[in-house]
């Protein structure tokens, strides 16, 4: 009775000590975002989602922001298999007056992509790499390689047309959330196609699951971040 009373405890300490592992790509997760100009003005918000089940992941990525007379309302969706292998990808867009989607389908047995968009321009299709991954599952996959001292190597992107992905490992970076000073590791990003050229920063905080903690996209007019709501 001792014993079987001893290995309780033991089990139990065990795992006060060493508490599950939670959040991407451990557990579903939900994390959500204030998003701002530099200087505080707040915009609006964003939520990345990640779902896991028998046949890969799901993702989910939507923007609720804008300023007076100018709303900016995004909505991006993606599945993929276990090696972060695009399915699908779909994109719908408000900006200002303008609004817009498409859906990407990816046949992986004939390596292309087909495009369809929602504005009446048709279908197209396209070759692509046996293991091309769109912009939302090259997030996720950059984390679960870096959660494995990793940086995910420079390769093509879908985001309704193909573009040259690159990540960069920046070093330790401290930043300021709330009242805190995080300790983070910096990646600094450049996604270029034929007529645009985009460079953004990202800050993952030191846990298992890598969680991003800031987005920052540098603009012409300021810089434009997305920061999590703790």
């Amino acid at each position: 009775m001792k014993t079987a009373l001893l290995i309780v405890l033991m089990f139990a300490q065990a795992r006060a000590a060493n508490p599950p592992l939670t959040g991407f790509p451990f557990t579903d997760e939900t994390l959500s975002y204030n998003i701002s100009w530099a200087g505080g003005i707040r915009l609006g918000e964003g939520h990345l989602h990640s779902k896991h089940s028998a046949d890969g992941w799901s993702f989910d990525f939507s923007v609720d922001a804008g300023v007076p007379g100018y709303p900016v309302k995004d909505s991006y969706a993606a599945h993929a298999n276990e090696d972060f292998c695009s399915a699908d990808f779909s994109k719908k867009f408000l900006h200002g007056a303008r609004k817009g989607g498409e859906m990407e389908a990816i046949d992986r047995s004939h390596e292309t992509v087909s495009r369809i968009t929602d504005n009446g321009g048709g279908k197209s299709d396209f070759p692509v790499s046996d293991c091309i991954r769109d912009g939302l599952t090259l997030l996720y996959y950059a984390r679960r390689e870096l959660g494995q001292g990793r940086v995910a190597p420079a390769q093509q992107v879908l985001f309704g047309g193909l573009y040259q992905s690159r990540l960069d490992y920046a070093g330790a970076q401290t930043i300021q959330m709330g009242e805190q000073s995080v300790v983070t590791d910096k990646v600094v990003g450049s996604v270029k196609g034929p007529s645009s050229n985009l460079q953004f920063e990202i800050y993952f905080a030191r846990d298992p699951a890598r969680t991003p903690l800031r987005f920052t996209v540098p603009l012409a007019i300021g810089s434009f971040s997305m920061e999590l709501v703790r």
